[in-house]
């Protein structure tokens, strides 16, 4: 009898998302955008650590070598202005000291970079192997609070931008900090008073520089909630201009989206005005403009008034030039690393984010009896989406959950899925609480079809193979074709070689017939349906339907049903009321027993009687 049921899914329940990660706890995950505390930059860069030290060391050298040509040249006008009789050989091995200086340079700069590069590769392959390893242990719940383009911004945009972070800003600060002590260290050899004086205008700029980048942090953040207002306004209008225009809304949604810009730039221009005196005057005590003013107006009176050399004037017009360099690309690097440690702290928010246990001694189902022994859970810790749940799904048997929509018919489900683990009870297979048995082991006894198929980009022969990578070509082909899609497959530009999203553009029920595919290769004993044919028009249904019947053969079936009529030959119909069972047994049972499904029924059978047969918008019966 498990064969003739014509499997009908119900809408999702409004229990929520997010669930418990634990045996026993009601916590649930936390938003990878706002839970804290995550994993800290420095656990993160822990494999990469060694390379970054060794980079910066060798980027400290190359400031310092750096130095060396500019040295050499004030030491050839020693020799070339100087009282002593020039000598040849000095004034070629001073220029061959400096030749060798700058290739020295050359080649600390390369090694620098080339580590800084290759430790990036190495850094963002093992953060996103280590993210998809987490996030293939965090609850399958998670997922459903997150769409795709929140987590892609994670692992691959977040990643991406702490490209510059690891790559130049550590070496960029080393430069910055370095070049100028190593200069300043010299002049104070040749005349510690012009030094001192050199260095007012720099400490000047650097103070200031430091003041201008306090509270940083803060403002930023404030800067990107006030741009994402910004973002969501355009998106809105853009995203719903049909409806703005049908309802005569266009001024209202446009205004919303200018209010958002203007209070923008607002924002931003009280920011950086604020700024720009400081930053202004930084920028000229940091300018070589104002080395050459001061060391031009201060060194004359010092050569006449005997106390350094014209030639140890030069000097500090060399130098004094490579104080300020560095400090002038600081502000590029400060603001990088800013946004890197923001892109890392997203990251280790997602890194923390709590996983389902995994058992560490793993058992073996004796058989695929599923029991639900007093299965309690909560999304919050709070109010109990499901209560005190019994049940007991006999191998080859069909059951069906009905219920009005949030009385935890998906939850349940998903349950059995071990998308979270219960809070209260424990669910069993074979004799073994599911929290005991390894995931591939669990999903080689469990299959489901839920209405959100989730296709990859790739090629549909790989989208079918998923729950079995090693399968022929013919064993893929055998499934498509029971699944009512290998005619559509053949028809691709590619066939079964054509990538999704690409040369194989799938409608919904296409797309869903493929989920089947792939549920049918997998051959798992039970099967979890869940709005299986939400998103088909009545032909698609009926093609879908048919193959849902090839898929339900012989397994044990949980069906989360929509309409009533295709449910009335399961084994047992279970009703759900508020996360408790209310009432079980057959449908000429639960009809005459006057309780919630008989309500239900007649409400399905005057539906099926009008004319136009329809449901609401929530899927419940008219």
């Amino acid at each position: 009898m498990a064969n003739t049921v014509s499997p009908e899914i119900d809408q999702p329940d409004a229990e929520g998302t997010g669930g418990p990660t634990a045996r026993g706890s009601g916590d649930a995950a936390d938003d990878p955008a706002a839970a804290e505390p995550g994993i800290g930059l420095g656990e993160m860069l822990v494999p990469i650590r060694g390379q970054l030290i060794l980079a910066c060391v060798l980027q400290a050298l190359s400031a310092i070598v750096g130095l060396v040509p500019l040295i050499a040249v004030a030491e050839l006008a020693r020799e070339l202005f100087g009282d002593d009789p020039v000598e040849n050989s000095r004034l070629w091995t001073i220029a061959a000291v400096a030749a060798g200086a700058l290739v020295l340079r050359l080649a600390l700069m390369l090694g620098s970079v080339s580590i800084t590069h290759f430790a990036d590769n190495d850094l963002q392959l093992h953060l996103r192997r280590r993210m998809a390893d987490h996030m293939g242990r965090v609850p399958l719940g998670w997922f459903d609070d997150r769409d795709g383009g929140e987590i892609k911004k994670v692992v691959v945009d977040d990643v991406g931008t702490m490209h510059h972070l690891v790559a130049h800003s550590f070496t960029d600060l080393t430069a910055a900090i370095v070049t100028p002590i190593a200069a300043m260290a010299y002049l104070f050899t040749i005349d510690w008073r012009l030094a001192l004086i050199l260095f007012i205008p720099f400490a000047v700029g650097v103070f200031l520089f430091a003041r201008q980048m306090q509270g940083y942090t803060d403002r930023m953040a404030a800067y990107n909630v006030a741009l994402e207002e910004v973002n969501v306004g355009a998106v809105e209008f853009v995203q719903g201009i049909s409806v703005i225009k049908t309802f005569g809304q266009t001024g209202r949604a446009h205004g919303r989206f200018i209010s958002a810009a203007n209070r923008f730039v607002d924002y931003f221009w009280n920011w950086v005005s604020g700024l720009l005196r400081i930053s202004s005057i930084a920028e000229v005590a940091l300018s070589p403009l104002m080395t050459l003013t001061v060391l031009t107006a201060t060194g004359t009176w010092f050569v006449s008034r005997g106390w350094i050399t014209a030639v140890d004037l030069v000097v500090f017009f060399l130098i004094g030039l490579a104080l300020t360099a560095p400090i002038l690309i600081l502000g590029q690097a400060m603001n990088e690393l800013q946004l890197g440690t923001e892109a890392a702290r997203r990251i280790g928010v997602l890194l923390a984010t709590p996983v389902l246990p995994e058992t560490e001694e793993p058992q073996i189902p004796a058989d695929d009896t599923v029991v639900f022994d007093a299965v309690g859970f909560s999304y919050d810790g709070d109010r109990e989406v499901l209560q005190d749940i019994n049940l007991r799904l006999v191998p080859g048997t069909v059951t069906a959950l009905v219920g009005p929509s949030g009385s935890g018919k998906s939850t349940l489900a998903k349950l059995l899925c071990r998308f979270w683990d219960p809070t209260a009870g424990a669910i069993t297979l074979g004799g073994v609480d599911l929290r005991d048995v390894e995931r591939d082991e669990l999903y080689g006894h469990v299959g489901f079809v839920f209405q959100d198929v989730q296709l990859l980009r790739a090629t549909v022969a790989e989208n079918i193979a998923l729950a079995d990578p090693e399968a022929s070509a013919a064993e893929i082909e055998a499934a498509a074709r029971a699944a009512n899609i290998h005619e559509r497959i053949v028809a691709l530009p590619d066939g079964y070689q054509s990538i999704v999203g690409e040369t194989a553009l799938l409608s919904g029920g296409e797309a869903q017939r493929v989920s089947i595919a792939r549920a049918l290769l997998a051959d798992a004993p039970i099967l979890v349906l869940d709005e299986a044919t939400s998103f088909a028009d009545p032909e698609s249904e009926a093609v879908i339907q048919e193959a849902l019947s090839t898929l339900a053969a012989g397994r044990t079936l949980v069906v989360i049903a929509h309409r009533l009529s295709t449910i009335v030959d399961a084994d047992e119909i279970v009703v759900l009321q508020d996360g408790r069972i209310t009432e079980r047994g057959s449908h000429d049972q639960l009809v005459t027993a006057g309780g919630e499904y008989q309500r239900q029924w007649q409400a399905d059978q005057r539906v099926n009687a009008s004319p136009t047969g329809g449901s609401d918008t929530n899927g419940e019966p008219a």
